[in-house]
């Protein structure tokens, strides 16, 4: 049988036009029988990883069916219930293993993979296909093409004939010229001759077919200029999908590309469905007349033996003058002993940390934990806070470095389980640091490793529900109002196509020929790459050029790079990548120290808060926890009760509980139960119990997962780790059912409950979606305690730094002004000649601390003018114009003040306020119309009071919060037939509640249900709308602002929900705060003229509009 190779391979990170994903190629070269398949996408690399960790699935999957049918025994079949579909991303149902399984011919070899990149260049006609043989040669394609991004701006590569005469040796080339029927070859002879001459041996002609009748002749003319220029022919596919299938998406990428609608995209249309992959008898049927191109596919894929294994990465050596890396480690690690442990350190302490260094000695891993240290350390010197976590963060070592606050002893953590010598790679050891001041620890990585060795790592945009609707409706042409309904339909991160009935409810008839096909080109969009963007803080950092493994371009932000490969990309290859990530809630902290410092004089560190408090842990037991790291959501407080913490381990509990792993798993309930004691601690054997002990025989955290795939399941432990690293390629090619057949089969095998094996694995797919180890978990319960003492202890200051942290958390300022006033903090309202930029603190007479409402919390607001207006205050501004002359600040900064009521303490109102600023940026009077003129003194102008309805829109108009009412409060005449929300814990069964939506919430693991936090002036309430409440009531669960629910309270202990039956969007009953009131002589007093705002007010004019922008939720899915 005639072999082939394709060696021409466009897939979809070649950004809007190849229509497969890499995965898809490569499985479909299989089930062809290709000899090998390159991916070849315009100047880039980014999708090879991704067909590298296909390829060695597929291999896995023959391997086991080879296992199988040699009679190897096999467990019973067991349906695996939701796997990713390698083709969209969506969540598919399978129904047996075989419906997952590639249909590859038995005996077939996979096909092998060439790494390559189609070189665009700027100053030719001629593309060149680059496939480097060697790892050299690698080094130099990859140190092109950063050469032709980091010289563009993101997105783009700007590379021409020399670089690629530079760069080009060692890699075979073929030369894609312009169509030879429609061009003259001689204007491009040259370029071929002169490549020829620089590289010979290593360049070739390319004959890709076109598929319109001419391809014959187009043959004879190729062949022809082969011959002229001595390069030999080869034939190529010029592949952009994997089946012709995904023609019409091509049609639609071409249209998203070019900006032009499938009616006018004309000759851009693909003429078939050709460019698809072909079996090599397809191919040498083509290319009958010229066999040897055909032949020369298979010598050039022999020639090009560089396999992405082969990749050698080298951590930096951070040795420092002449000291050995290792050696610093341990002197390092002794000095931690003295200063964490002044009295000296315990026995077993001084054991475990001879273990880890013997351990990471061996594994040569010295130099990784040296340059998380060495970065921690820069971050100490400026007094930046930052908190080490990860799966190794929390060991002895880690420690002692500094890395992390955790104490050893407060966790039991097993070293062996993140380094081992099975394990083969370093664990990782994510870092936190202030949000406000991650910046700067970025630009010292930058500094000091240099920009071709360190480089944040890509992630990958992909199209999702309403992005695909919207480009792909608009391609279709389909009318604006319809895309925009159809769009509204969507709420949050959905991945997936609408139905029938959305389409029904945007007014469009789904039985439409060209609706239903608009509808299957958004399904097959969804989940297909953007574009590129960068990792929230992935660094890899190389001993040698990081250009020599991956490309590196320039991020879309200023002073940053990124590399092509996302974190997945490089887990694969075994590249080693620190985590520098911002944290709000340490800046909170920081601040909340500082606060403490200048108003208390306490000196507080992350280190030396008092521990184990109860009054703490009797606050958290309550459920009081806004504004508390990690356990401030809806379903935290909801658990806080149930939970009852009373330790620090409790908190490490609590902080695991509420993940997608232990929820998917159905561990949550067991672990509660068993904690409660209403159900007794299965005994589940010597081996099981000491991995699960702690936890009450129900695993909670990602190493126990693993650790059970060893003793229950009986996997060896590379295999554990290897299922751990690779579930989010199995979840891509749709293969994980394998792995779950094997999993039960082994725990059943061995005498466990299938109920328990099903939950155990389940828990892993959790896993897949945000692995949560118990060090991660120890690191935020930290400061899950630190937060919860300021709280409890400090609570003028807590929420000072909150609001100085602002973006951050589940909360609006809002919220957290009414919960800081139910806790007895004085607030107080902004001011000219009181606030400061921030948010400050200010003495009492009883000696206690008040809240002054800082200038950013004025919307449109400049710190800069700010400021400005402190500088220049002295001993207070007496009016509006004397702080215009002062402080210079510019006309609109004093509008935005007065429409915040900054001048309140001037004895001004807002509308006094407002009017003499806007005196102040009109033009002057004309000669004869000024005061030395005929136009006299302008009489005072007595503008009506604003009704209290008034007030509050214009502080949530300005503010985002107001002092004076809550806007229920004002409307609860209105409602008579709701329950105030303090009055829920007595109520039972049916009632209604209305309030504000504050937090919407929507997790992918509760099974559709949405939980609603509603609040009136009393407190909040907690509102459950099940599945089918939702798809009844859609509208107003997902766009109201102001909602009224009626439905049954649910009591369980402390906790009340209220279980939604019927949801009511009132949110048009906003809009009449602001009607205007009636004087004493029945005339209406005008409100204010919100059209005369700037952008800084609301130009929202439909009541839910004005609603949205006025009381905007805070919506997590």
């Amino acid at each position: 049988m005639t072999g082939y190779a394709e060696l021409c391979v466009t897939s979809n990170f070649t950004f809007l036009t190849g229509a497969s994903h890499p995965e898809e190629l490569v499985t479909r070269a299989a089930e062809l029988g290709l000899n090998a398949i390159a991916i070849t996408d315009c100047n880039s690399v980014a999708g090879v990883v991704r067909a590298f960790s296909a390829l060695k699935e597929l291999a896995r999957l023959r391997d086991e069916a080879r296992a199988a049918s040699d009679g190897a025994e096999t467990g019973p079949t067991i349906r695996s219930r939701q796997v990713t579909d390698h083709s969209s991303r969506q969540t598919v149902q399978l129904h047996t293993l075989a419906d997952s399984t590639v249909q590859i011919p038995q005996g077939t070899a996979l096909p092998k993979l060439i790494p390559g990149a189609r070189i665009v260049l700027t100053d030719s006609e001629v593309d060149w296909l680059a496939l480097p043989t060697d790892v050299v040669a690698w080094s130099r394609l990859t140190r092109l093409l950063s050469l032709g991004k980091r010289r563009a701006v993101k997105g783009e590569c700007h590379l021409t004939r020399k670089d690629l005469l530079d760069w080009g040796q060692g890699m075979v080339l073929i030369a894609l010229p312009p169509d030879a029927m429609d061009h003259p070859v001689q204007t491009y002879t040259s370029d071929l001759r002169q490549m020829l001459r620089s590289f010979p041996g290593q360049c070739f002609l390319g004959a890709a077919p076109r598929y319109d009748g001419r391809d014959p002749l187009r043959f004879e003319r190729l062949e022809r200029l082969a011959h002229d220029t001595g390069l030999p022919l080869v034939a190529v596919g010029d592949v952009m999908m994997h089946r012709s299938a995904r023609r019409p998406l091509a049609d639609v990428l071409t249209c998203l590309r070019e900006g032009c609608t499938i009616d006018t995209i004309g000759e851009r249309r693909l003429t078939n469905g050709e460019h698809r992959l072909k079996s090599p008898s397809e191919m040498a049927r083509m290319f009958h007349r010229y066999p040897a191109a055909i032949r020369r596919t298979l010598e050039i894929a022999d020639r090009c033996a560089f396999r992405l294994d082969d990749l050698r990465y080298q951590y930096p050596d951070e040795a420092r003058s002449g000291e050995p890396a290792q050696a610093r480690l341990e002197r390092l690690s002794q000095e931690g002993l003295h200063w964490r442990y002044p009295k000296g350190p315990p026995a077993r302490i001084i054991a475990r940390v001879d273990k880890e260094l013997r351990l990471i000695n061996e594994m040569g891993y010295a130099p990784y934990f040296l340059t998380v240290h060495d970065i921690v350390a820069f971050a100490r010197s400026k007094g930046i806070l930052c908190q080490g976590r990860g799966s190794a963060a929390n060991s002895v070592v880690c420690y002692l470095l500094g890395v992390t606050e955790v104490p050893p002893e407060s966790i039991t953590l097993i070293f062996e389980r993140f380094i081992s010598k099975e394990r083969g790679e370093p664990p990782d050891i994510d870092v936190d640091f202030e949000h406000e001041r991650r910046e700067e620890v970025i630009q010292w990585i930058y500094e000091q490793y240099g920009r071709h060795r360190a480089g944040l790592t890509a992630t990958v945009i992909h199209f999702r529900s309403r992005a695909a609707i919207r480009e792909v409706g608009k391609v279709m042409g389909l009318s604006q109002d319809v895309i925009a309904r159809l769009a509204g339909q969507i709420w949050g991160w959905s991945s997936s196509a609408p139905g029938e009935d959305r389409m029904r409810d945007a007014g469009i008839d789904p039985a439409d020929g060209r609706v239903a096909l608009a509808a299957r080109l958004i399904g097959e969009i969804i989940g297909f790459p953007r574009h590129l963007s960068q990792h929230v803080g992935g660094f890899v950092i190389t001993h040698g050029r990081l250009d020599e493994l991956c490309p590196i371009e320039n991020a879309a932000m200023e002073d940053r790079t990124v590399i092509e490969w996302d974190k997945d990309d490089i887990d694969a290859l075994g590249l080693l990548k620190v985590d520098v990530l911002g944290l709000g809630m340490l800046t909170c902290i920081r601040k909340a120290f500082g606060l403490l410092r200048d108003h208390r004089h306490l000196r507080l560190t992350l280190a030396n808060v008092p521990p184990e408090d109860p009054a703490v842990y009797d606050m958290l037991c309550s459920a009081d926890a806004v504004g508390v790291f990690q356990v401030e959501s809806r379903a935290q407080l909801n658990f806080l009760p149930r939970m009852q913490p009373r330790k620090f381990y409790d908190l490490v509990c609590e902080v695991a509980i509420i993940r997608p792993g232990p929820i998917q798993g159905g561990m949550v309930h067991p672990f509660i139960n068993r904690r409660q004691g209403k159900e007794a601690v299965e005994d589940l054997g010597p081996a099981m119990m000491e991995v699960l002990g702690r936890t009450y025989g129900v695993p909670l955290f990602q190493e126990q997962a693993m650790q059970i795939a060893v003793v229950a399941a009986g996997f060896t432990a590379a295999e554990a780790d290897r299922l751990r690293r690779s579930l989010a390629t199995f979840k891509r090619m749709g293969t994980i059912g394998a792995f779950r057949e094997r999993f039960i089969s082994g725990m059943l095998a061995r005498g466990y409950e299938a109920g328990f094996a099903e939950r155990c694995f389940a828990q892993i797919e959790g896993f897949g979606s945000y692995g949560f180890p118990e060090s991660h978990a120890a690191s935020f319960a930290r400061l899950v305690y630190i937060s919860a003492w300021l709280k409890r202890h400090h609570p003028a200051v807590f929420t000072c730094a909150l609001l100085n942290s602002q973006p951050m958390g589940f909360y609006a300022p809002a919220q957290l002004v009414r919960d800081a006033r139910e806790h007895g903090v004085e607030i107080r309202a902004v001011s000219v000649n009181h606030s400061a930029w921030d948010c400050t603190l200010e003495p009492r007479s009883d000696g206690g601390l008040a809240l002054r409402l800082g200038f950013r919390q004025i919307k449109g607001m400049r710190e800069e003018d700010a400021i400005w207006i402190e500088a220049a205050r002295g001993n207070g501004y007496p009016d509006v114009e004397s702080l215009w002359r002062r402080a210079g600040v510019r006309p609109d900064a004093l509008e935005r003040l007065a429409e915040g009521d900054a001048f309140a303490s001037l004895g001004l109102n807002r509308r006094d306020a407002l009017w003499a600023a806007r005196a102040l940026q009109g033009p002057k009077p004309l000669p004869l119309f000024g005061t030395d003129g005929e136009g006299g003194a302008e009489p005072e102008v007595a503008l009506p009071a604003m009704t209290l309805g008034q007030e509050v829109i214009e502080d949530y108009l300005a503010l985002r919060l107001s002092l004076r009412a809550h806007p229920v409060e004002l409307l609860r005449s209105r409602l008579p037939e709701s329950l105030p929300h303090e009055r829920l814990d007595r109520a039972t069964g049916r009632i209604t509640v209305a309030g504000l939506v504050i937090t919407r919430q929507r997790p992918g693991t509760a099974a559709g249900v949405i939980f609603l936090t509603l609040e009136d002036e009393t407190g909040v309430s907690n509102v459950v709308v099940w599945n089918r409440v939702y798809k009844t009531f859609r509208k107003a669960v997902i766009a109201g602002r102001l909602l009224r629910v009626s439905g049954r309270i649910e009591r369980e202990g402390q906790v009340v929900h209220v279980i939604a039956e019927r949801v009511e969007d009132i949110s048009p009953m906003l809009s009449s705060l602001g009607e205007p009131a009636i004087d004493a002589c029945d005339r209406q007093v005008a409100a204010v003229d919100h059209t005369a705002r700037s952008a800084g007010g609301s130009s929202a004019r439909h009541p839910r509009e004005q609603a949205k922008q006025l009381f905007p939720s805070r919506d997590f899915h």
